[in-house]
Formats: structure tokens, sequence, C-alpha cells
């Protein structure tokens, strides 16, 4: 019988989080109970909610227990079966969290198909992050034709998909990306109309500017996953009864956060602000899943990605995540 390695939180950070925050344990896999699958992970999802989850703070969710494994979304395929549900063989999304093997009584496992879509892209542009964007586009931001929509951290899993499904519904995508190759892949890849470098306007007062020039007429709608001087840019620029769907705010995730220089812009533009977290309206699921998994099967929808081998490097790639290093939905593929 094969062993079970996983990383486990041993303790909380004090500051920015670091690899002395995580342990990696081998232990023995259980015997299967009734209704009970055994589930090979391929696929580990990290994600910046993560970083807020290590915290023993007040948060819409509860923190991570330490000792435990590390939780998260995870794709793989059942090995072995007690549940009539699943077959072995079965290609499955679960929430097993950062450990190479799960075993679950198959509540909130969902069969996937993998004959068009990789089983990968299930965690991100076909699963929550993607999810995430259509939410907060269609349901808070919901562009007209025509109108401008800006996107923090647009290459990656989520904002790359605000994007492009915002330019699918006719409205013109504008991206702000860390970096000259991100940029290029946000336009030439993605189909941005325009994306600004964060690292070169890298004040609050530069990218506004540049929002000026990439955005004449405006932003009507704004998807924020960054916060920070992103959001005091782009506050300037809004046009009147604009809408901001507030997905996440990853500048402050691993540090101080960076206060609204001036919120009277809410008032001055007459701004919708709105925070959402996508597990709360599970009922637009199914019909955005069945919509991403359509336009990545036909290729209106592109993704990338950024892949760290092997368990025992998710907690660099998770901490290299936290300050930009990835391009694209981060992911740990395990042997499979």
């Amino acid at each position: 019988m094969p062993t079970n390695r996983r990383i486990v939180l041993v303790n909380r950070p004090q500051a920015k989080a670091s690899t002395s925050n995580f342990r990696l344990e081998e232990l023995a896999l259980p015997v299967l109970q009734p209704g009970q699958i055994l589930i090979r992970n391929q696929w580990l999802s990290l994600d910046p909610y993560m970083r807020g989850r290590m915290n023993d703070a007040r948060s819409y969710v509860a923190p991570q227990a330490l000792n435990e494994v590390m939780l998260g979304a995870t794709a793989g395929k059942v090995i072995e079966s007690r549940n009539p549900k699943f077959a072995v063989g079965s290609p499955v999304v679960a929430y097993t969290g950062w450990q190479e093997y799960g075993v679950s009584d198959g509540v909130g496992v969902s069969k996937v198909d993998t004959r068009s879509v990789p089983l990968s892209a299930y965690l991100g542009a076909v699963g929550m992050p993607g999810v995430t964007a259509w939410y907060g586009l269609n349901r808070i931001i919901e562009p007209h034709e025509g109108q401008t929509v800006v996107v923090s951290a647009a290459s990656g899993a989520v904002g790359s998909v605000v994007g492009q499904l915002a330019r699918i519904r006719g409205a013109r995508a504008v991206g702000i990306a860390g970096g000259p190759e991100k940029c290029r892949y946000v336009i030439d890849e993605l189909g941005f109309d325009a994306c600004i470098d964060y690292k070169f306007d890298d004040t609050a007062e530069k990218l506004n500017r540049a929002l000026k020039e990439a955005a004449p007429k405006g932003i009507d709608g704004y998807f924020e996953n960054v916060g920070g001087a992103m959001m005091n840019a782009v506050l300037p620029r809004m046009n009147p009864f604009g809408r901001i769907a507030l997905c996440g705010m990853i500048a402050g995730y691993d540090g101080q956060p960076i206060p609204i220089d001036n919120p009277a812009w809410f008032l001055i533009s007459r701004l919708t602000l709105q925070g959402f977290i996508i597990t709360e309206h599970m009922d637009v699921w199914p019909g955005a899943l069945q919509e991403l998994g359509a336009h990545v099967a036909s290729g209106r929808i592109k993704y990338r990605e950024s892949i760290a081998n092997g368990i025992e490097n998710a907690p660099q790639a998770f901490l290299g995540m936290l300050k930009g290093a990835n391009f694209g939905k981060q992911l740990v593929k395990l042997a499979a």
C-alpha cells in the first residue's frame, strides 16, 4: 500500500508567509469505509485566498487548522471506490487539499469530462477562478457593448477570463499586468484591447495617466484582484455610475494593506462597489461552467498555467504566486 505525502500548516505567519510555516509529512493511507472513494491527485490548485486562511483572524471562512493538510481544490482520478456513484478511473475535481491522495465520501466531488477540456483546466478557466470571473463580470459589472472594462492581474487565472468574456460580450477590455511579457500575452494571445504594465507605471499617479491613454472614454466597469495603488489609480477614471467587482486585494495579503486615498470618488461618480465570495453563489456554477467549458473547448477562451512539480514544491510555488512570480494559473503537478 502506498503512503500519502501531504503539506500541513505548522504555524501562522508573523508577517510575510515563509516555507517555515509548512511541513511535509508522510502517512499511511487509511482503509476505505463503505461509501468512500480514494482519489489519486494529479493537480493541486494554489490560490491567493489561501494566504488569508493562514491567519487566525476573522474572515469569510474559518482559518486553516494547524497541523492539518492545507485546504484547496484538487483534480485527479478515482483509484479505489466503495461508492456506487464513482467508478474506478473516473476523473474528478475535489477539495482534498495539498496531498497526493484524498479520501472522500463523494460530497463535493465532481466528475468531469476530459475529452475536450484538459483535467487541469477544471482548476482554472473551467473551475473556481473561471466562475469567479464569470460572476463578477456578468452579475456585478454587467458591461454593455462598447463600454470599457478594466481588469487588474489581467494575466492571472481570474483576470484573464474576465477580459476575454468582456470581449466576447462586445466590451473594450483593458488589462493591468506586471511586466512587458505578461502585457504582450494579454494583448496578443488573450485579445485584450490594451494592457498597462504596473511595474513600469509603478505609482497610482503613473497608472492613472496610463489608464487615461488606454481608456480615453473612461472606465465603466472595474474587476479588482489587487487593491492598493491599482484601486487608487482607477477610481478617478471611473465614469458616473460605474461598477466595481471586488474579488481580491492581493497587494495586502502578505503585508500591510494599502488604504484608498480618496474614497470621495465613490460619491462624486456615484460608484457601486460590491465584494463577493463565489462559493456563496452556487446557483450560477452549472450555467457558468457550461459556458466556460464550451469557450475553452472551442478556443475562444485561452489560458496559461504555471506548473510546479512535486508536492514538496507546493509551499515555494505558493509564496512565489503571492509575489506575482506565476504566469497564469498556479498549479502543482503530481505523479500520475
